[in-house]
C-alpha cells in the first residue's frame, strides 16, 4: 500500500467526463469493447441527476482523481433487503497496486453496512479479467450460486 492517502468522495456533475472518460477506457481494456460516446455522456450523465439510479464514488490521490465505481440497487424479496450492485469499476493505470479499489470497495462496504436494508454487496465480473476477480477474493467476496444470463437490447438495429 502506497504512503498516499487515498479520499473517497462521491461524485458530483463536474466530475462527468472523467467518469465518461474511465467507462470508455475500462470498456476497451476489459471486453475490447467501444462504448458509443452519445450513449455513454447520455448514460452518465442521467445517473448523476439521478441518484435513485445509481451513485458514482471517486478515490483520490493528491486531490487527482485516480479511481471509480459506481453502485446501483436491486430489492429482493427474499431477504426484504437491498443488494448494493458494484458496477464500472476502474482505477488509472499508475495507481494500481496502491490500494485505491480497496479504498473504495471499503468505503462503499461501510455505507452499506449502516444501512438496515441492506443486505449485501455484489458485483459481476468479465469471464476472462482474472487479475480484477483475484482482486474481489482479496477483499473476501465469494464467487455467488448464480450465472448471470442476459438479454441485451443495446445492439439491436429496429
Amino acid at each position: 500500500m502506497s504512503n498516499q492517502k487515498i479520499s473517497i468522495r462521491q461524485a458530483q456533475p463536474h466530475d462527468l467526463d472523467t467518469i465518461v472518460g474511465y467507462n470508455r477506457t475500462m470498456a476497451i481494456e476489459t471486453e475490447d469493447l467501444v462504448l458509443d460516446d452519445a450513449t455513454s455522456l447520455a448514460g452518465v450523465k442521467a445517473a448523476l441527476d439521478d441518484p435513485s439510479r445509481c451513485n458514482y464514488y471517486l478515490a483520490e490521490l493528491d486531490g487527482n482523481v485516480v479511481g471509480q465505481t459506481m453502485v446501483t440497487f436491486e430489492w429482493s424479496d427474499w431477504r426484504n433487503g437491498w443488494y448494493w450492485w458494484i458496477q464500472s469499476v476502474y482505477v488509472e493505470l499508475d495507481a494500481r497496486r496502491k490500494g485505491v479499489f480497496s479504498a473504495l470497495y471499503n468505503h462503499i462496504q461501510t455505507l452499506a453496512k449502516k444501512q438496515a436494508d441492506v443486505c449485501g454487496i455484489r458485483l459481476y465480473v468479465f469471464h476472462a479479467n482474472d487479475r480484477a476477480k483475484k482482486t474481489y477474493e482479496k477483499l473476501g467476496m465469494t464467487h455467488g450460486h448464480y450465472v448471470l444470463c442476459e438479454e441485451d437490447f443495446s445492439s439491436d438495429t429496429n
